[in-house]
């Protein structure tokens, strides 16, 4: 859609409000890539550093997530415990998260980003130092998660619209799904290692990596060539900031119906973890290790979506929901799996199509928001996904320790599953839509058609 030159009427208000009706095209890739091509936006130097810097910091980050649930699991035995510290990380950006937004697009994305890096590291080092002594209590880790958050409110934001700094416009889509990829191999990697370090050392050496990871990014972003960053001018301070971003959210559907989406994914079925350590300590009886493995299988499948995400011809809003719908389903089979294996199985396609929704929801929102107002969309999408687990996470470790594991994972599956199908008669119903079945259409067996007109 071409952006219009503001009238004489409109010309006297802020650049901000003009930017509310201007959006970037959708980009749609017309044909494969070429595999050489997959991971095209690694060409550009700033963000191959980019990439290295964060791929070591999710293998410590994901470390640290499941040292930290397990010990909390070891120290209080409680399994809405885990809940409780996962919603403590959380909620900052549930209460504050668009704030974070507004410093995204008011000051150097990459100067928040060094901030926020060199404060993880001395939250992380707390939690070493106090792991390591033999003096950490539940409350201790509360606290760490807590302040974790609050610095996650600043970071997520800004490490978002920073993509676009990195790359340009030209690469975007391709660096969202290599930073996906990125970090679902970090998941895979990183659940391994936790479960070897905290069977043989315990879990403060994992807090302890983190840290150092932590530093390791500060050096990274340090390196960056600044002149050739596509850097966006900041956008100056102006009343009614966030009701600016939130009415330009909820008035574009490519926005509007994967936040929807997002917030039903966040709230049930983002609680996984938590359900996996109630599988690992009370269905299974597989130990740390074991609940590192399933972690891992779950990474394994995501990073299978990530590199599928690079090659995703088209971008469209049914993509999402349907992957949404998809995710739920996986969920809900697991639920029924009748042995370790089985489980272990869905919980690979669990994985793959949760990245595959979460890669085209944001690729969906950050591609149909302008620049000018891109860090507070991100940060309400970053609210609600994040945040969102903020309610889910207690609640599911609640199901799963009161009533059962099992009838928790099927709520985590069940629901968005059901709101993805509710959503896509919606849409259907809108763009006058209706799904045809053709079993003898060998390559597009069910598609997506316009409903014929009355004559």
């Amino acid at each position: 859609m071409a952006s219009h030159a503001p009238s004489p009427a409109t010309a006297s208000q802020p650049v901000i409000d003009s930017a509310l009706h201007q959006t970037q095209p959708v980009a749609v890739v017309p044909q494969h890539l070429p595999w050489r091509h997959t991971f095209i936006s690694l060409k550009v130097p700033n963000f191959r550093i980019f990439a290295v810097g964060h791929f070591v910091a999710v293998i410590a980050l994901w470390m640290q997530r499941i040292a930290q649930d397990w010990l909390v699991l070891q120290l209080s035995g409680s399994v809405t415990a885990v809940g409780i510290t996962v919603a403590l990380q959380f909620l900052p950006s549930l209460l504050l998260g668009p704030w974070g937004g507004v410093v995204a697009d008011r000051f150097a994305k990459l100067k928040v980003l060094i901030l926020c890096q060199a404060m993880a590291a001395v939250l992380a080092a707390a939690l070493a130092a106090l792991a390591l002594t033999g003096a950490i209590e539940v409350w201790h880790v509360y606290v760490i998660a807590l302040v974790l958050g609050l610095v996650t409110v600043l970071d997520q934001p800004a490490r978002q619209v920073f993509v676009h700094e990195l790359v340009g416009p030209a690469y975007l889509r391709n660096a969202i799904s290599v930073n996906s990829t990125t970090f679902q191999l970090g998941g895979l990697i990183g659940p391994a290692l936790a479960g070897i370090l905290l069977t043989a050392v315990g879990a403060g050496w994992a807090f302890a990596a983190n840290a150092a990871a932590c530093c390791s990014t500060v050096a990274a972003l340090l390196l960056l060539r600044r002149d050739q960053l596509h850097v966006s001018p900041p956008v100056s301070k102006s009343k009614g900031m966030l009701r600016a971003g939130l009415r330009y959210a909820l008035g574009k559907p490519t926005i509007f119906w994967p936040w929807l989406m997002a917030g039903f994914i966040a709230v049930f079925a983002m609680g996984l973890p938590v359900v996996l350590a109630a599988f690992a300590d009370h269905v299974f009886d597989i130990g740390a290790s074991g609940y590192g493995l399933l972690n891992a299988l779950v990474a394994l499948g995501a990073l299978a979506g990530a590199v599928a995400s690079t090659r995703r011809r088209q971008l469209r809003l049914r993509s999402v929901v349907f992957c949404a719908g998809m995710y739920g389903t996986m969920l809900c089979l697991a639920a029924a799996a009748p042995s370790l294996p089985w489980f272990g199985a869905v919980m690979v396609f669990s994985g793959f199509w949760c990245l595959m929704f979460l890669t085209a929801a944001n690729q969906l929102v950050q591609i149909s928001s302008n620049m000018g107002i891109r860090g507070r969309v991100m940060s309400l999408y970053i609210m609600v996904l994040v945040g969102g687990q903020a309610i889910g996470g207690p609640m599911i470790g609640w199901i799963a320790e009161h009533a059962d594991p099992h009838l928790a994972l099927l709520v985590c599956g069940g629901v968005p599953a059901l709101a993805a199908a509710t959503v896509a008669v919606v849409l259907a119903r809108k763009g006058s839509l209706r799904l045809k079945v053709d079993v003898k259409d060998r390559r597009h067996p069910v598609r997506i058609i316009p409903r014929a007109m009355p004559a």
